[in-house]
């Protein structure tokens, strides 16, 4: 795995401050439910089945890092969250949708431009060394008004991790996210929905709130874009969050399903947005 050659300092602390004293206002976003199925670990997708892609899959998970050595932050401040939040409270007939893993050039783009004709924002929680391959891609997200959220280095099991592990995972990510959009990402999420007590104290360190999800469409696995379709309208409900991919595999299901259900989704009544901090 390619390594970063130059490490950035953070700036003024990361804001932790300033991204603590917002908690609040997550909090009236969101509810904090416990973990359910988003706790199980699911099996790594294969490789994306496109010739010529510059990352495949085993280049960004599960691989060690060197040369990096993370920055320094004093301990949060209260409160730390338990759990992640998992939806939407008291927002009416209100939806997330969400992309993890990315971004890739070959599945972002087509994500991007359906959520563009249908002018509705998402959150992407991306990993750090496919974002530092594809800046060009976080710049349009940020662009879009799309949220850019944080899901590790190289999405790695974090209880299987010793907490400096997780903050290189987190911190380094965050880097890369702030070096390309000037300001650090303000969510994050836990790959496999596998999270710990470090992940979360880590979390907060680095001014970042839990997110999980409500309904995962299992996209990770190519069972069809019907599928995929079927999975989102039945769990459509209010404040409910939806989990897909943009990148770890073929996402050519997740871009045509998203086509399906997004304008039916809002033919529904429903309101596609983004949690703001």
């Amino acid at each position: 795995m390619k390594t970063d050659q130059m490490i950035p300092g953070r700036r003024s602390v990361l804001r932790i401050a300033a991204c603590l004293g917002a908690a609040a206002t997550a909090g009236a976003l969101f509810t904090e439910r416990g973990p359910g199925r988003a706790d199980a670990p699911r099996p790594a997708a294969a490789p994306p089945a496109v010739a010529g892609a510059p990352e495949k899959e085993s280049a960004y998970r599960l691989q060690p890092m060197t040369e990096y050595t993370p920055p320094v932050f004093r301990r949060a401040l209260p409160p730390v969250r338990t759990r992640p939040f998992e939806r939407l409270a008291d927002a009416g007939r209100t939806m997330v949708l969400t992309f993890d893993d990315g971004p890739d050039p070959h599945y972002t783009p087509g994500i991007l431009r359906t959520l563009r004709e249908y002018d509705v924002n998402a959150m992407f929680f991306v990993c750090g060394e496919m974002a530092r391959e594809n800046r060009d891609l976080l710049a349009e997200m940020a662009g879009a008004g799309h949220v850019v959220g944080n899901h590790t280095w190289s999405h790695p099991l974090i209880p299987k991790l010793p907490p400096s592990r997780i903050r290189e995972e987190l911190g380094r990510t965050s880097e890369v996210i702030e070096q390309t959009l000037g300001a650090a990402p303000l969510w994050y999420r836990a790959p496999y929905g596998a999270w710990n007590k470090y992940s979360f104290e880590i979390g907060a360190e680095l001014g970042m709130e839990p997110l999980a999800w409500t309904v995962d469409t299992l996209d990770w696995a190519e069972p069809g874009t019907g599928t995929i379709v079927r999975r989102v309208l039945e769990g459509a409900g209010p404040g409910v969050v939806v989990l897909s991919h943009d990148a770890g595999g073929d996402r050519s299901q997740s871009v045509t399903a998203l086509r399906s259900y997004l304008p039916r989704l809002l033919d529904a009544g429903y309101r596609i947005t983004v949690p703001r901090r």
